[in-house]
């Protein structure tokens, strides 16, 4: 498999690692954009001029995605304006890098705020719409990628654009991943099922894809002493 072209979709790292991140990956030769988990990762509550600057310093280090996190209160208590200024800030900081909107969906009460929250990332210009850090004790899970794909799908019949989602959080085995791939393909389409359109939150994931490739190659599953991503 090594000449297959495969890769991940990019790097995401803490703000303060990018500039070593970009450092080392142009060192390999490797172009894969690195993406950073800005705005007071995970729980957001910084104030915001602290969140906008923390975008701002992160893509000067050479960031070409921003993982930011939006204001649960606002969601909670239907502050659904306040929410949607705060990402047009937040969109404004990020510049020509793309932005995922985090929506800490285990902390949003209701499939109701999930669906809400999606439509307005959206409309405040987010690229993506991501369920969760992985760091809230519900993440990503089938029940809410319906609801987030379909306001993916109203959005776009209603306006044109098309906008990319991200599960995060809990997705561990390749057999996970291909029913995730299933609920793009019947919910979205096939216009979604690339790196631009659709990722998923891999650092639990790796492991277990290196391993079904070994099988693909070797016919056999590897010892875990086998696998470097292990």
């Amino acid at each position: 498999m090594e000449n297959a072209g495969i890769t991940c979709g990019a790097v995401c790292v803490y703000p303060s690692r990018v500039a070593g991140a970009v450092k080392t990956l142009d060192k390999i030769g490797v172009d894969i954009p690195v993406a950073a988990v800005a705005t007071g990762f995970p729980s957001g509550q910084y104030h915001l001029q602290t969140r906008l600057q923390e975008i701002k310093l992160t893509i000067a280090d050479g960031a070409k995605e921003i993982d930011i996190v939006i204001n649960r209160e606002m969601a909670l208590t239907g502050n659904w304006e306040g929410l949607y200024k705060e990402l047009k800030l937040m969109r404004a900081a990020c510049g020509d890098a793309h932005m995922k909107a985090i929506l800490a969906v285990g902390e949003l009460g209701s499939m109701n705020n999930v669906y809400k929250a999606s439509l307005v990332a959206m409309m405040a210009g987010a690229d993506f719409i991501k369920t969760s850090t992985g760091k809230e004790g519900v993440n990503a899970i089938l029940p809410v990628g319906v609801v987030m794909c379909r306001a993916i799908r109203d959005f776009y019949e209603h306006t044109g654009h098309k906008v990319g989602f991200k599960p995060a959080g809990g997705i561990r085995a390749a057999k996970d991943a291909l029913v995730w791939l299933m609920l793009i393909k019947e919910e979205l389409g096939n216009d979604w099922l690339n790196n631009h359109m659709f990722r998923i939150g891999a650092s639990g994931l790796l492991g277990d894809i290196e391993r079904q490739l070994f099988h693909y190659v070797y016919g056999r599953y590897a010892a875990a002493s086998e696998l470097p991503m292990a």
